[in-house]
């Protein structure tokens, strides 16, 4: 193909979404270009679930994403199921196994998925460009578009954004994405980094890179946001899936309230010790639960020096079941989107049509995808969400 023959459909984005949506649509026979900015399609894909891609959740529903338009993601989830994204990928023979809660991942590695993609797309038709920085997305005189990049303009009766967000800037985020919604006058979210790890102030550092490599279970609680998952000590603050889940309901000054024991009633089970045996020093008992070293850590902080359980009184039992059940955490920041997992806020979906992701006042434009303010929990769900809004675009576009 010339560089500037006339296409049906320019997807601009090789990624989860902009795969699945240039396959749909060139499996209705349209004619579709995919424009991708670096050497190679789906990099976060392949990076994902430790390489193995966290592919869908069996138990996606709209209650695990967050958006200033929280129903606007119901139309596309509801048509496309994790239970039709898991028959492509049986038809495509990839094994696959479930590891905790809904979360499917591939049995050998994410490249599998990325070939599948590129092999629906190949079976499609779909002409794909890598190494094809996108410059400008403009109309042109017949009520199309011409996508200007280094190697000449592309024209194409319709647009789809699926460029991603800001995440991970050496995978080749960019907020290109967002520049286009606002040449088109689209209203765009503010964005900031989600499922991300949390940092101390330098005060703190210390403290917390002695316990670095140790994780545990917890609660963990932060506005409309609650998860029972692990969390891990780093050399720079807290992380975990708990941590990384409490992010994306996070704004800077918050609190979060963990739960080092994850819900169980902290009052009962020092109670149980202190009969059991009370001689016992407070790290001690604790350990029985928690990593030992940490254990100690809590223990000198909750009740300093130690204390054996018989010595805990009317006035230490209180504060110690209240800091054991309810610590406070105030982050000083996150990671930020250097490793930031997914990009909260984006195209404000007020703007977007729920059942085709088409910009309701400009003609043949779509988004899909990151870009969109509509962020998943961890777990496949933000993979869930790429392959329903692709599919609902694809069908029309």
């Amino acid at each position: 193909m010339n560089d500037n023959r006339s296409t049906d459909v320019i997807v601009l984005g090789g990624g989860a979404a902009g795969l699945m949506c240039a396959a749909v649509a060139g499996a209705r026979g349209r004619h579709v270009t995919v424009v991708e900015g670096s050497k190679r399609c789906g990099k976060k894909i392949l990076m994902s679930g430790g390489g193995r891609c966290n592919f869908t959740n069996l138990y996606s529903t709209p209650e695990n994403f967050l958006s200033a338009n929280p129903h606007f993601c119901k139309s596309a989830l509801a048509r496309y199921t994790p239970a039709d994204f898991v028959a492509l990928v049986e038809a495509h023979g990839i094994a696959y196994h479930e590891k905790e809660r809904g979360q499917l991942f591939c049995n050998e590695s994410s490249k599998q998925i990325v070939a599948m993609l590129l092999d629906e797309c190949a079976a499609a038709g779909v002409d794909i460009r890598v190494n094809t920085p996108i410059e400008q997305v403009r109309r042109d005189a017949q009520g199309g578009f011409i996508v200007d990049t280094p190697a000449g303009p592309l024209h194409g009766e319709s647009v789809v954004v699926a460029t991603g967000g800001l995440s991970i800037p050496k995978m080749g985020a960019s907020g290109i994405g967002y520049r286009i919604a606002r040449d088109f006058g689209l209203p765009v979210r503010a964005t900031r980094a989600g499922l991300v790890p949390f940092t101390v102030d330098a005060s703190a550092r210390a403290a917390f890179a002695e316990l670095s490599g140790i994780a545990t279970q917890v609660e963990a609680t932060c506005n409309d946001g609650l998860f029972d998952a692990g969390l891990l000590f780093t050399h720079r603050g807290l992380s975990g899936p708990a941590m990384l889940q409490i992010s994306s309901y996070w704004q800077p000054g918050d609190t979060i309230v963990i739960d080092w024991f994850a819900g169980t009633d902290v009052g009962d089970w020092l109670e149980n010790e202190r009969a059991a045996r009370p001689n016992a020093r407070l790290a001690s008992a604790l350990a029985t639960r928690l990593p030992r070293r940490l254990a100690n850590w809590l223990a000198e902080r909750c009740a300093p020096g130690n204390k054996r359980l018989k010595q805990l009184d009317a006035t230490t039992t209180p504060v110690l079941i209240d800091q054991l059940s309810a610590w406070p955490f105030s982050p000083a920041a996150t990671e930020g989107y250097r490793t930031a997992e997914v990009t909260l806020g984006g195209v404000d979906t007020h703007a977007l049509s729920s059942a085709t992701l088409a910009a309701k006042d400009v003609d043949g434009l779509y988004f899909i995808g990151e870009v969109v303010d509509v962020t998943g929990h961890l777990g496949g769900h933000n993979f869930q969400w790429a392959w329903a809004c692709a599919q609902a675009a694809g069908e029309v576009v």
